[in-house]
């Protein structure tokens, strides 16, 4: 089974092709930019490139993981829109999975502290034990956030490391596409139904609606 795994929670966007088999898993090709106002220019390239890279035409594809985040909104909806309308097209199923929950499981066994950054001096962060996570979800200030972990991962763990005081993982700061695909494999190998990719944006976009108008005549 060839798996495209996407992800645009972070300042990254990643393609990454997957092949899953019955009792493992292997990479194939993966590439990934670093520009959080880019993600819309570079994710459809990158998809090009790990299939070019792999030999394979989109119709190969078994299925499509993406990371539904936290992440800003409008990076974020880059990656599940492709993913939702590439899946639409193709007639495969989607799998969402928690960006956060791809760095846990990436980064091994022990206490982590996963952290990415979500702007205004604040970071979206969950904490893991051997890969499974034991709390969050959730937003907050580096300050406010309540660590018990012996290392941390997470491009936001290294932006504010001297506060979080724990060693960081800096190999370890962008969702991995086979952590993704390593979430969902179970769904992915039962041949599970698609499932609606639902973002985690834990708080509300920047953008507001703009207000009444006022009147200029008293």
């Amino acid at each position: 089974m060839l798996v495209l795994a996407l992800d645009t929670a972070t300042p990254a966007s990643t393609a990454a092709l997957i092949e899953v088999t019955a009792d493992g898993l292997s990479g194939v090709a993966e590439s990934r930019t670093v520009d959080p106002r880019a993600h819309g220019e570079k994710l459809a390239p990158e998809i090009a490139a790990v299939l070019a890279e792999a030999g394979v035409r989109p119709r190969d594809l078994t299925a499509i993981v993406a990371g539904l985040g936290p992440g800003p909104f409008t990076g974020l909806r880059v990656g599940l829109a492709t993913a939702a309308s590439m899946g639409q097209a193709l007639g495969i199923p989607t799998y969402g999975v928690c960006s956060l929950d791809a760095l846990g499981r990436a980064a091994g066994p022990g206490r982590v502290l996963i952290a990415t950054d979500a702007r205004r001096r604040e970071v979206y962060y969950a904490t893991y034990a051997d890969g499974e996570r034991v709390s969050g979800p959730d937003v907050a200030k580096p300050a406010d956030v309540a660590v018990n972990a012996d290392k941390s991962a997470g491009e936001g763990a290294l932006k504010y490391g001297d506060v979080f005081g724990l060693p960081v993982e800096e190999h370890l700061l962008y969702p991995p596409g086979a952590a993704l695909v390593a979430i969902a494999a179970g769904r992915i190998r039962a041949e599970a139904p698609s499932e609606i990719l639902t973002p985690l944006y834990l708080r509300r976009p920047d953008a507001v609606e703009p207000a009444g108008r006022k009147p200029v005549l008293t």
